[in-house]
């Protein structure tokens, strides 16, 4: 049963104590380094929450008074629905669940790094299913039908981000699974396949990814997770944490993007990578590109660009990108390439590379069932 911590929430990255979670008396939670941190860790976000014995309060919105860098951790989407329903069942109303109590509820099963103790979880029963069976619970509770193991889903994909259902499964490494949603296409999957397929042609980096096979569709589009390697989780951080803005609206342009790539890994490759994964989501239609869907990874205090993730057709935002070009909700080859020289980039490598992306783009909507 979750309670809210009495002494705080302590926050762990790779078993070293980060610093301590504590709820202010307004509701804010604060934060603050541990001494030994202080001396051989690295800022978990440079932006907000520099190395300082300080005590770090947010500001109320737009987390419920959390620095983004903890809401990172928290299910969005279908996780959260998740968590909700098992609030709902466990009698408590999630309404009253603040985002301490629900960090506390992640525990050590987050995305990223970042870990939380004391764990108020919920008892842990996962049976082993296969990918159709798994599809089919998630159908079954986005229908708001009644699941005897509906903790069992929340194990298996609670703490994923984005609208989308889906379960991490282990396949010779750990994979994310994405399931179709109720407003989805039976293909689904394999067009994010496609997509993917396209963007690492297009030289941008992704993760490894394929298509888990169904009995019942085209198959089931997965990932390999990114933030673990070699069994060791890698710290993350979404342009949404790093900046403190909500990805659920039109929050940011690809030149605050830019900004925060150059100031977190001073990287001429991941700005050129960043220009090829704009590219590719204002020619292949990808409106859905919010503050959520970039990020950057943090190992031994180094910062680099995250692959690529969540690349797919998407209508968006009123028919505009969640992320601007310049201003530009329709971004067109020639905003895209007026950024590419305000950040420095070669404007004739950059037209190069645009026009090529174009191209492909092309031959990718046009085998798309829109």
């Amino acid at each position: 049963m979750p309670g809210k911590p009495d002494e705080g929430l302590a926050v762990l990255l790779g078993g070293r104590r980060v610093g301590t979670l504590a709820e202010m008396p307004d509701g804010l939670v604060a934060f603050q380094h541990d001494d030994e941190w202080l001396r051989s860790g690295f800022s978990i976000n440079p932006y907000s929450l520099p190395l300082s014995d300080e005590l770090f309060v947010p500001q109320w919105h737009p987390f419920e008074g959390l620095h983004g860098v903890f809401n990172d951790s928290l299910p969005d989407g279908w996780g959260a629905l998740l968590l909700d329903r098992m609030l709902v069942e466990a009698g408590i109303d999630p309404a009253v669940v603040g985002p301490l109590e629900r960090l506390s509820i992640v525990g050590h099963g987050g995305r990223g790094a970042l870990c939380y103790e004391p764990e108020a979880g919920f008892p842990k029963r996962m049976q082993s299913k296969d990918v159709d069976e798994l599809a089919a619970l998630c159908q079954a509770i986005l229908s708001n039908q009644r699941i005897d193991d509906l903790d069992a889903a929340y194990e298996a994909g609670g703490s994923s981000g984005g609208a989308r259902p889906k379960a991490y499964v282990e396949d010779g490494g750990s994979w994310l699974v994405k399931f179709p949603s109720s407003m989805d296409p039976e293909d689904a999957g394999l067009r994010e396949f496609e997509y993917m397929k396209c963007a690492a042609e297009c030289g941008i980096d992704v993760p490894e990814f394929k298509l888990f096979p169904s009995k019942r569709c085209s198959g089931y589009f997965a990932t390999r997770r990114f933030d673990v390697k070699d069994g060791e989780r890698i710290h993350m951080l979404s342009a949404s944490g790093v900046v403190e803005v909500s990805h659920r609206e039109p929050s940011l342009d690809y030149r605050s993007l830019f900004q925060i790539s150059y100031f977190l890994s001073k990287s001429r490759a991941d700005a050129q990578q960043l220009f090829k994964l704009m590219c590719f989501n204002v020619f292949a239609h990808n409106y859905d590109d919010h503050a959520n869907n970039f990020s950057w990874l943090c190992e031994d205090g180094a910062w680099r660009l995250a692959p690529a993730y969540d690349l797919t057709y998407s209508a968006g935002f009123h028919r505009g990108h969640m992320t601007s070009v310049l201003g530009v909700g329709e971004p067109t080859m020639e905003d895209a390439l007026a950024l590419a020289k305000e950040v420095g980039l070669s404007t004739r490598e950059s037209k190069r590379t645009a026009e090529a992306i174009r191209e492909a783009c092309g031959d990718l909507l046009a085998i798309q069932v829109v």
